[in-house]
């Protein structure tokens, strides 16, 4: 398939600063892990194609700044996402209360089509340090309802992170198909048939 017919599916990850929204990414689009992270300015993103249910498709992996001086930007960062992850701390419960926050003022500034269907993947991150500040029941509870997927991993040791990026490539798929098809049936397509045009005869010179 050429590339650019190929469908590019914006997942967007969001979260409070230092949960590891620049690992998660670097993990699963270069396999890579490094503890010489600094704190992104703004946004940055990378891309990888991927095939879920077997089409393929280029996921565009969006990092956003955890700190509040960027949460202008916001509405040009969310806009046109097809799936956000929120993710946060598992030793850090201050990081999961703060996803609240996250969710609705993604919703806001994104202001996706149909709030019913857009799909978030809550992700916990930094298994590998071996203490947690959120129970698994909490969170559990937190993610039925709102709805969303939920995924424990670490970027550090590569735990799970393909798994949540794969089902988040999946729900954006869904959601992108959706929109397409409500696209299409927004399009009314009118035939005409030409107008008769009465006293043909008529309207000849008759001189």
């Amino acid at each position: 398939m050429d590339k650019w017919s190929t469908p590019h599916l914006k997942v967007v990850l969001v979260g409070n600063s230092g949960v590891g929204k620049s690992s998660m990414m670097t993990r699963f689009v270069d396999h890579r892990f490094t503890n010489m992270y600094r704190a992104t300015i703004g946004v940055d993103f990378l891309t990888k194609e991927v095939t879920e249910d077997k089409n393929t498709v280029i996921l565009q992996v969006w990092d956003t700044a955890g700190s509040e001086r960027f949460h202008s930007l916001g509405s040009t960062l969310y806009r046109g996402a097809h799936c956000c992850l929120l993710v946060f701390d598992l030793s850090s419960a201050a990081s999961f209360s703060a996803l609240d926050g996250w969710h609705t003022e993604f919703l806001l500034q994104a202001a996706p089509a149909d709030l019913t269907i857009f799909p978030f993947i809550v992700v916990g991150n930094k298994t590998d340090l071996g203490t947690r500040e959120v129970s698994p029941e909490h969170v559990h509870q937190w993610c039925e309802n709102l709805g969303a997927e939920y995924f424990e991993c670490s970027a550090k040791e590569d735990i799970d992170v393909d798994m949540a990026f794969k089902s988040a490539a999946r729900a954006a798929l869904q959601y992108f198909k959706c929109s397409v098809m409500d696209n299409r049936e927004n399009i009314q397509i009118m035939n005409r048939e030409p107008e008769e045009q009465s006293n043909h005869s008529a309207s000849k010179c008759t001189c």
